[in-house]
């Protein structure tokens, strides 16, 4: 394995592994994966170039080459780029995160992306948060954490993201597409969702993101043996 250390963030959607793990990156100056992202990238992509889910073959092939891009938005998020384009408000819609659940369940399409995913794996470091990061993806990670919150607090807290990016919401409807993608990620045969045997369980509900950032950084600097970023 690579000596590059990674931080590895798992947990269901909503859960503010997404939040933390940007947070946590820019205070350690490391490298930032959003697998998540990269699975309704897929999903973008499938649909321009008219891949179906029955197509583990071609689904394969489409996730291996891939063309994407993660920039700094200059507002605490990111810009996703895929062939060059911003696709940063199509990954974010509900429609584009209910084709990629649904694809992430396809072995070929998980196993087209994996070597993917571990290219972002580079010098000083990499926090990369999804769902299989620490159990598939990073199994060597210096610190495994899983993220977990009330399913309702997190419909909430999707909620609030898509108002905020001026998308159209529906509580009630984020609540049953939250339940069901739980269940979706926790069953399926490849890759489920589920903590690491060694990872920190963190149970986000209630919790400021500035007081979760701050418990990961202390475990982080615990388990690099230094204060994080020196």
């Amino acid at each position: 394995m690579s000596t590059v250390p990674v931080i590895a963030i798992d947990g269901p959607s909503g859960s503010g592994k997404g939040t933390i793990a940007r947070a946590v990156a820019a205070q350690l100056g490391w490298h930032l994966l959003d697998s998540g992202a990269l699975y309704r990238v897929l999903a973008i992509a499938a649909e321009e170039a008219e891949v179906g889910d029955g197509e583990p073959a071609r689904l394969k092939s489409l996730a291996r080459h891939l063309r994407v891009e993660f920039r700094d938005d200059g507002k605490g998020g990111e810009r996703i780029l895929l062939d060059g384009r911003d696709v940063s408000l199509k990954v974010r819609a509900e429609t584009t995160g209910e084709q990629a659940s649904l694809l992430a369940v396809i072995p070929e399409a998980r196993a087209g992306l994996k070597d993917l995913q571990r290219s972002f794996r580079r010098a000083p470091g990499l926090v990369a948060d999804g769902r299989d990061m620490g159990t598939v993806i990073f199994p060597d990670a210096v610190l495994k954490l899983f993220l977990t919150a009330g399913t309702r607090e997190r419909a909430k807290r999707r909620y609030n993201q898509l108002k905020e990016k001026g998308l159209t919401a529906n509580l009630d409807g984020l609540f049953r597409d939250i339940s069901s993608r739980d269940e979706r990620d926790q069953n399926r045969a490849v890759s489920p969702l589920k903590p690491a045997a060694d990872a920190v369980m963190l149970d986000t509900t209630g919790l400021a993101i500035g007081r979760v950032v701050e418990r990961v950084m202390e475990l982080a600097g615990e388990r690099l043996g230094a204060k994080p970023g020196n």
